[in-house]
């Protein structure tokens, strides 16, 4: 018959090194959970400062789109054929630039916004059709700025929706 007395010690090590251990295993899995807690709310502010800044992108686009800030681009000794391609092209590159936004946007306001990019380029190439007899540039301008006003504001109206939406999301 062999004597416990020899593992005693151990016996004792162990009993006191089981709570610590569990302690131990508790303080690590609290302060991982704590840490992906944090990881989660740094992800959660992030994404909505992301979201945040492309509202306000999109919003400085459409602003930008306005006929009354496009026909101040440029220079003023342009032909209107000119002003028309110079124009259309900034808009497709500005919209281009911008078009990442979209990951953060919603479907609905992507599209409206693609909506009054379509409108304002329509719109330019309808006004210069409607004028036959070649117009110079300030008489362009003041008719599409005109054809604008008559017809219903989307630009205004892309922005209100755009302003709606970010306050739901803030």
């Amino acid at each position: 018959m062999t004597s416990f007395s020899g593992y005693l010690p151990y016996a004792f090590a162990l009993i006191i090194a089981i709570p610590f251990l569990v302690l131990l295993r508790q303080f690590v899995y609290t302060y991982i959970n704590l840490k992906n807690q944090e990881i989660k709310l740094l992800s959660v502010k992030s994404n909505s400062e992301n979201k945040t800044h492309s509202y306000e992108r999109m919003t400085l686009f459409l602003e930008r789109m306005k006929p009354s800030n496009l026909i101040q681009r440029f220079d003023k000794n342009l032909a209107v054929h000119e002003f028309i391609f110079l124009t259309e092209k900034s808009i497709h590159e500005e919209f281009e630039y911008n078009s990442s936004q979209q990951l953060y946007l919603t479907k609905n306001s992507w599209q409206n916004i693609v909506n009054s990019k379509n409108a304002i380029i329509d719109l330019l190439h309808k006004t210069y059709e409607s004028l036959n007899n070649n117009p110079d540039l300030d008489e362009f301008k003041t008719v599409f700025i005109m054809n604008y006003m008559n017809d219903e504001d989307y630009i205004a109206a892309t922005i209100e929706d755009l302003r709606r939406e970010i306050l739901i999301i803030a």
